[in-house]
């Protein structure tokens, strides 16, 4: 009897063996020549920027032995194991975070059918799971020798990224070239990381611009990093290299709930939350016309002083970041005085509302602060449509049913103060500094259009001006004027700024509003 069983349990062992090796070779992929090539650019293999996203050896890979079954142009000779994508799943500071990776070694990471039906399955296995998902863009776009069913295939991802938003987090990474269709998944996703000198999104490339236009640009200067996280606003985060730029990508879903179902992650804080804040007392200049960077406000009442700005190196006159208050994460919207005086602009309202929709998509309470003169006028803003893009603003704090709390630390002018989450459009609750100023506009203009008369007949008419605007200011601009009428809940020593917003945001935690009956809102173009 013991001979007749040798005979299967070798069998097994040696069929077992076989799956170890051919396990192997789908980790080694295409080969040495292929990977020294990768890294020749700069850039690591899709394996490698798994190892460095996921916990260590917490990543489980799915239709690792998948093929494609395209035949003609030579493709049924070239059968590779992943067709050129790494799905799987895997823990992220022991959270589980879904993923996919082109593998550039292989196609150059082109998109077939059996390449897109991996994503589809895993962006699927995200949705039902309710947690994160994250790509790793490196592909040369739709797989040329696959015709329209490669065209299918990122049609299928953009069905899914539109159905997944708002419902789990989408990050893309793009690591390599993103171009034609492929761009649109990225667009699509809450998040955007690029890496300088190796990841560019266009969806025409320089050589198409050049026949089209004459124009003659690289690759760089046309998608690079830097223009799509500095000019174009299609990237939120731009890194000198992958370690550091998936190091943050780990950082942020830290700070993400796995799904819209859930609160944010909390975590315990060594940051006492009566903990005063005396140094916010002289940051703000006593001169309004005066300058400061709104970052060191924030570092003075957050968590250890540490706060992930979002979309840094676009529209900066508008602050957007994530941070924790007494270990919760709030999202922070700041006019920033340090850039264009803080005004608000077609970039800063788009910027501003994307971030107010993706914290109310995700639970994340948001604070406003408020320091800001106005819009900016000008023929270049009113032709480029501010009306149109202020209004989305407005449309996203009006539609958030997040916690909210706005504090306006100095001057609040115009239709500017409304946007930025006044009372009047819903926050749960006004706070302010003592110096603060809320009015239609700034006392030097306001004097001027009520007492233009007065001032034209005088016959001083420029110690008349000043002695209006000194009268419109004591009247209607003084610090409690706005807290005397409700629209302002408190006034505030800038000293209890972290103690108040915590307790605030405590109090509100649990709130809930009912929404109508509505398939959605038709929000501004």
């Amino acid at each position: 009897m013991t001979a007749v069983q040798d005979k299967p349990v070798g069998r097994r062992r040696g069929t077992v063996a076989e799956l170890e090796a051919l396990r192997d070779a789908v980790r080694r992929g295409p080969g040495d020549k292929a990977t020294e090539a990768q890294h020749a650019k700069g850039k690591l293999t899709a394996r490698e920027r798994l190892a460095f996203l996921f916990d260590e050896g917490r990543f489980t890979e799915v239709e690792g032995l998948r093929r494609h079954r395209a035949s003609g142009f030579g493709l049924e000779d070239k059968r590779p194991h992943t067709d050129g994508v790494v799905t799987g799943w895997g823990r992220v500071f022991g959270r589980t975070v879904f993923a996919y990776a082109h593998d550039f070694r292989i196609f150059g990471g082109s998109l077939g059918e059996a390449h897109a039906e991996k994503i589809h399955k895993i962006m699927d296995m995200a949705a039902t799971a309710g947690a994160p998902i994250v790509g790793l863009c490196d592909g040369a776009g739709a797989r040329i020798q696959e015709g329209v069913t490669a065209l299918a295939g990122y049609g299928g991802i953009f069905q899914r990224n539109v159905r997944n938003s708002g419902v789990i987090p989408q990050i893309s990474v793009v690591m390599g070239p993103c171009a034609g269709g492929a761009a649109y998944s990225p667009a699509l996703t809450d998040f955007v990381f690029m890496v300088r000198g190796t990841s560019q999104m266009f969806i025409t490339g320089p050589d198409v611009v050049k026949a089209v236009t004459g124009e003659r640009i690289s690759q760089d200067d046309l998608g690079g990093a830097d223009i799509h996280a500095g000019l174009s606003g299609a990237a939120h985060f731009a890194y000198d290299d992958e370690e550091s730029c998936l190091a943050d990508v780990r950082y942020l879903l830290s700070l993400l709930p796995a799904n819209n179902r859930e609160l944010p992650p909390s975590e315990p804080c060594a940051d006492r939350p009566d903990r005063l804040t005396p140094a916010l007392l002289d940051l703000m200049p006593s001169d309004p016309k005066h300058t400061y960077d709104m970052r060191r406000v924030v570092e003075e009442f957050v968590d250890g002083g540490d706060f992930f700005e979002v979309h840094e190196a676009w529209a900066p006159n508008v602050l957007c970041a994530l941070a924790r208050l007494d270990g919760q994460v709030v999202g922070i919207v700041a006019n920033q005085p340090a850039s264009l005086a803080g005004v608000l602009d077609i970039k800063g309202s788009e910027k501003a509302a994307r971030f107010v929709q993706m914290c109310d998509s995700f639970n994340i309470p948001l604070v406003t602060l408020v320091d800001v003169p106005g819009f900016l006028p000008g023929v270049d803003q009113e032709h480029g449509g501010i009306i149109r893009h202020g209004a989305k603003l407005l449309y996203a704090y009006c539609n958030a049913t997040v916690p909210r709390v706005q504090l306006i630390l100095r001057k609040a002018y115009g239709g500017a103060y409304i946007v930025m989450d006044s009372r009047s459009i819903g926050s749960d609750l006004s706070l302010a500094w003592p110096g603060n100023e809320i009015a239609v506009m700034g006392a030097e203009g306001a004097a001027g259009v009520v007492f233009r008369r007065e001032i034209a007949g005088a016959a001083d008419p420029e110690s008349a001006r000043e002695q209006y605007i000194k009268e419109y200011r004591d009247r209607l601009m003084h610090p409690y004027y706005a807290a005397e009428r409700g629209l302002v809940d408190d006034v505030i020593d800038p000293a209890e700024t972290r103690v108040r917003l915590i307790d605030a945001l405590a109090v509100l935690r649990t709130k809930h509003v009912p929404q109508p009956s509505r398939k959605h809102g038709n929000q501004p173009q």
